[in-house]
């Protein structure tokens, strides 16, 4: 029975008239006691359900409320209204589930705010903007696969619980069975993990790079894409403490094609959304320029939404040096009239306000940033001949920053072994690791993408909880 409907989407695009369809969704809007919005989530457009007066029954109009579920028979007609082809006449109307106007918190009438909507986020996906953004956020997740799929990529699922930290972070959070009342201590008092679940200390994954690594120096090119965690206590509008992250592999490159990879990956998946979900995204970005007619002049974006996508797409990304950044943003006008929060020398970590100028304000365009210091970055980076710098490169976005950090690796053994120890990461429990240096090492290099932040970018969304089902961050785990 429930097999036999047709989606409204397909509806809406359909050629034929005249024919009998069934639809089941829910209830947008209910007017005059005949015309109903109906919504099934494949679009964001409804349709028009006609129930001719005398068709209900009193007690059964006086159910049909925003949020109810209908299951709707009738012909498919051409639409008299303006902004529709079609409309269904309904022969039928059946109430699935009710809805309490009285308590459903999404009511038309009260707009309701992306803050009050991230509290209800088990219903947010209802909404005309949250329908929108998750449809797009699909067609890049498959974007993804397709395109490492037809690049003869291998997709490896890396491990979420891991005993190795990629970053040297150390900002990750602990797995374990043992009791927190009576946790079994060493002689030094330090917790004995011998009796824990893995009989070691274990950690949920902030990065599948190292594993990836392996599979790259058996199958060449490889790619993962699945969650990570950094138990990092940000509030800001661009972390999560549970996030998705893109990270491909691959033997036989060096830091160029690395940075060609990398480019051409976001511009395809970037293109793929546009050409998939262009209804979704004209509608963010109209919504987007509704929501910046509160700001400054100065504070709204140069392009639109679609201008943007469109530009990058189009266009090649600009790439500089770590050093020539720094001499840029010493020149720059922020700098002079110290604009800049943080300070500017070379041999920083540049902060957000810095690539953000880098992008918006200097070349008004993705930029991609090589030749960082090797003091602020992993120890897996290979090292340049200057011995200062690493062959790391960032790919900065407009609005956001840092999008993607990667690197070519070190495949030199004892250049690996000697940046380990001047990091104080114990090669011997990375034994594993090093093999793939001591049995047929090669060039290769990598990338990692933050998933949510490239869905903030297509969206132009400016929160980053916004465009993840349900956010986890520093005390907020519901749901």
């Amino acid at each position: 029975m429930f097999n036999k409907r047709t989606k409204i989407k397909a509806l809406l695009a359909s050629e034929q008239t005249g024919i009998d369809v069934t639809v089941m969704g829910w209830v947008r809007s209910f007017r005059n006691s005949q015309f109903i919005a109906l919504n099934d989530g494949s679009t964001n457009n409804n349709i028009q359900v006609v129930a001719e007066l005398g068709l209900l029954d009193e007690a059964t109009l006086k159910r049909i409320n925003p949020g109810a579920s209908l299951k709707v028979t009738g012909q498919l007609i051409e639409s008299p209204a303006k902004g529709q082809k079609v409309e269904i006449k309904a022969t039928s109307v059946e109430i699935l589930g009710d809805c309490d106007p009285e308590k459903y918190p999404l009511q038309l009438k009260n707009r309701p705010t992306l803050e009050f909507l991230r509290e209800k986020a088990h219903l947010r996906f209802r909404t005309s903007t949250f329908g929108a953004i998750f449809r797009v956020r699909h067609s890049l997740a498959f974007a993804v696969h397709k395109f490492f799929n037809d690049k003869g990529f291998l997709y490896l699922h890396t491990p979420i619980i891991t005993s190795s930290d990629a970053e040297g972070a150390g900002e990750m959070f602990r797995v374990t069975t043992l009791p927190f009342d009576k946790t079994p201590r060493k002689e030094d008092g330090t917790v004995d993990f011998a009796e824990d679940f893995f009989g070691k200390s274990t950690n949920l994954t902030v990065s599948g790079q190292l594993e990836g690594e392996l599979g790259a120096t058996a199958f060449s090119d490889i790619y993962t894409f699945g969650p990570t965690f950094r138990a990092e206590n940000s509030n800001t509008t661009r972390h999560l403490a549970e996030f998705w992250m893109i990270e491909p592999e691959m033997a036989f490159y060096d830091i160029q094609d690395n940075m060609d990879l990398a480019e051409e990956f976001i511009r395809y998946i970037i293109k793929y959304a546009m050409d998939n979900n262009r209804e979704d995204l004209e509608f963010l970005a109209q919504r987007l320029v509704e929501e910046e007619k509160a700001l400054p002049a100065d504070k709204r974006s140069e392009l639109g939404l679609i201008e943007k996508l469109e530009f990058v797409v189009n266009n090649g990304f600009e790439r500089i040096t770590y050093t020539e950044a720094i001499d840029i943003l010493l020149q720059s006008p922020a700098y002079k009239k110290k604009k800049f929060q943080y300070p500017v020398s070379w041999g920083i970590d540049l902060q957000s306000e810095h690539e953000r100028y880098l992008v918006e304000k200097h070349f008004k365009k993705p930029v991609i940033v090589t030749g960082y210091p090797k003091a602020i970055k992993a120890f897996y980076m290979r090292q340049n001949d200057d011995g200062k710098t690493v062959a790391a490169m960032d790919i900065l976005a407009p609005g956001i920053g840092e999008i993607v950090g990667g690197s070519q690796r070190e495949e030199r053994l004892e250049k690996l072994e000697q940046r380990m120890a001047e990091m104080n990461i114990p090669t011997h429990e990375m034994d594993w690791y090093l093999d793939t240096r001591r049995f047929g090492t090669v060039p290769h290099a990598g990338f990692g993408l933050g998933f949510e932040r490239m869905v903030l970018f297509v969206t132009g969304m400016t929160n980053i909880r916004d465009v993840i089902a349900f956010a986890r961050t520093p005390k907020n785990c519901e749901f």
